[in-house]
């Protein structure tokens, strides 16, 4: 598909319609025991499988385009395709914690183009596509460069980090205490999509992903890029989906996350 041949805000219509529809089984399975085990300790629920097939056969049936999911997998290397994460936030998900989210991104020529981050136990939903602003329940919000860079929480979704991470767990509760000593507060919400899309509507001020799996960060790095902040891998590249982890906020926020995570690593 080519750019010209691209209508991502036609396809974002369609996208909320059938997001519409995995927020009523999202709603419905609140509570699901695990269902399924993954590397780690991680686990799915019923719900994550079943809200991801939807996603899957609803996508595909109404825009041809393939999907790549965090349950079930898909061609991740196709030009133009849909990444879904059926719920960012299992843990929280399965112990009736708000912090959780369906997010779902369009990703064309290796950018996302389209996002969707829904959160419905807090009754918010965000969505931007390419060249719009940031819209929080169907309404556009303002720049957060109009809005100034003294939030001073930073979302942190989580210290635990498999064995061969790049960013190992050590170093991550480092780097949260270093944080901590900086005007930065640091909060744990133990998921992406959430801490990324609190950043986006500037709720934080900052947020840093560690994840290297771009179901988690890509809905989150267009809405954060659709509303101002400055976006970044945590080395501080422009971010793309074989990316490790995000860095992102206001200028100052993210300015401090870089230098402090910069002054851990080369301490190393």
């Amino acid at each position: 598909m080519s750019e010209s041949d691209l209508d991502t805000r036609s396809l974002l219509a369609i996208a909320e319609a059938i997001v519409d529809e995995s927020e009523v089984i999202f709603a419905d399975g609140l509570g699901a025991d695990p269902a399924r085990l993954k590397p780690a300790g991680d686990f799915a629920t019923e719900v994550d499988i079943e809200i991801e097939a939807q996603l899957k056969e609803r996508l595909t049936e109404l825009t041809g385009i393939p999907v790549f999911g965090e349950e079930s997998g898909g061609d991740a290397d196709a030009d133009t395709l849909w990444v879904v994460d059926p719920i960012d936030g299992t843990a929280n998900y399965a112990a009736g914690n708000p912090m959780c989210a369906i997010l779902v991104s369009l990703l064309h020529a290796g950018q996302p183009r389209l996002a969707i981050t829904s959160m419905p136990l807090l009754g918010r939903r965000l969505c931007a596509y390419e060249g719009s602003p940031l819209y929080v329940n169907g309404r556009a919000q303002p720049s957060l460069k109009e809005s100034g860079d003294m939030v001073a929480q930073v979302g942190f979704s989580s210290v635990g980090a498999q064995h061969d991470s790049n960013f190992p767990g050590m170093l991550r509760r480092g780097l949260l205490a270093e944080l901590a000593e900086t005007f930065l507060r640091p909060r744990i919400t133990g998921s992406v999509g959430v801490d990324l899309g609190f950043t986006a509507q500037g709720i934080f001020g900052g947020a840093v992903s560690f994840s290297p799996h771009v179901w988690d960060n890509a809905a989150g790095v267009l809405l954060l890029r659709s509303a101002g902040a400055v976006v970044t891998d945590i080395k501080g590249r422009p971010w793309r989906p074989s990316c490790t982890g995000v860095v992102a906020g206001n200028p100052r926020a993210h300015r401090t996350i870089m230098r402090t995570m910069d002054a851990l690593m080369s301490s190393r």
